[in-house]
């Protein structure tokens, strides 16, 4: 594997990861938006990934891209409230299906995903410019 073919696949997951991070914030800023429990609230999303070959002739050479987000199927978490004025008629209010503390451990796993991947690369330019510096001397 070329050095390059580092920074393609560190690229590739700098991009799925950012993607990742995205997604939960949109996860976390929209928790408590509460919604009428006939309507259509705020669903939690997830990015989904898939592993891509970057070179074919050399296929251990893999890079990552996101493929699709879904929505979250379970059903809103109902709260009861019956003074909201969002309230149907039992006193319920539906609020988001997100799970604050499982989006907080997303957000820390991509966070270091990210950062993992950002030193990939900061060493992979150490390595290659200290070659070069052996090859020119």
């Amino acid at each position: 594997m070329s050095l390059t073919n580092v920074f393609q696949i560190a690229a590739s997951a700098l991009t799925a990861q950012s993607m990742r991070l995205n997604a939960v914030a949109s996860n976390l800023a929209n928790a408590d938006s509460a919604h009428a429990s006939t309507g259509e609230g705020y669903k939690a999303k997830q990015v989904m990934f898939q592993a891509i070959a970057t070179n074919k002739a050399a296929p251990w050479a893999q890079g990552v891209r996101m493929t699709e987000v879904v929505e979250d199927k379970s059903p809103p978490r109902m709260v009861y409230d019956p003074k909201h004025p969002l309230a149907d008629g039992k006193g319920y209010v539906a609020y988001p299906n997100v799970d604050a503390v499982e989006e907080m451990v997303n957000m820390i796993s991509a966070s270091r995903s990210y950062q993992t991947n950002a030193e990939v690369m900061a060493t992979t330019k150490s390595l290659m410019q200290r070659t070069l510096a052996v090859a020119a001397s």
